[in-house]
């Protein structure tokens, strides 16, 4: 499987689940997600998967400072509907790494472990996404504006060409080299795309 060599070396998160110790999935249940988990997981790199990323690395820096977070402990509310712009795209990048559904997630055993009512949309809050700890009621609200990230000119020209169909194959691999570009450039530009309160 070849792509691009940025996605080994974007930080990569590391969170504890009670889950996964309990029923002996990683040692003391620590896992470590990259962002090639999540490139796999989507099916493809963008500005929007990236974005997610970065927020949850961002947000949970955060939220947790020192500590490793606790999958499964964090209540995950989006300002957004599912069904808006990204907003399902995003969540489904944080549900991998957080473990947080809004209904369709594992219930439980035994009252415990439960990831099935740790999401919600359409929340009161003025920023993309907030998460807040289980154990202690922290919360950090975490926005993403990648705007200022401006691709190569020609990018929207191949992107126009390969919409209508009339990009030679050289065309669709200059553009898909460009777009990676992007995407790297806003992976390493966490403190100009991302801001918490």
């Amino acid at each position: 499987m070849n792509y691009p060599d940025f996605f080994n070396r974007i930080e990569t998160i590391t969170l504890q689940d009670e889950l996964s110790d309990f029923l002996g999935t990683f040692e003391d249940g620590i896992i470590e997600y990259s962002y090639l988990d999540v490139v796999k997981s989507a099916g493809h790199s963008c500005p929007t998967v990236a974005g997610a990323y970065l927020m949850i690395l961002e947000g949970l820096k955060a939220l947790y400072k020192d500590e490793i977070p606790k999958r499964g402990d964090i209540f995950v509310s989006f300002k957004d509907d599912a069904l808006v712009g990204v907003a399902g795209v995003i969540a489904s990048v944080i549900t991998q790494i957080t473990g947080a559904t809004e209904t369709s997630g594992f219930k439980g055993l035994n009252g415990n472990f439960a990831r099935h009512d740790l999401m919600q949309f359409n929340a009161d809050i003025s920023s993309n996404v907030k998460f807040q700890r289980l154990d202690n009621g922290d919360s950090v609200e975490v926005s993403y504006n990648p705007s200022q990230i401006q691709g190569d000119p020609l990018m929207n020209e191949l992107m126009k060409k390969m919409m209508q169909g009339v990009a030679s194959k050289d065309e669709k691999i200059s553009f898909g080299k460009l777009w990676q570009q992007k995407t790297e450039i806003i992976l390493n530009s966490a403190s100009k795309v991302i801001s918490i309160k």
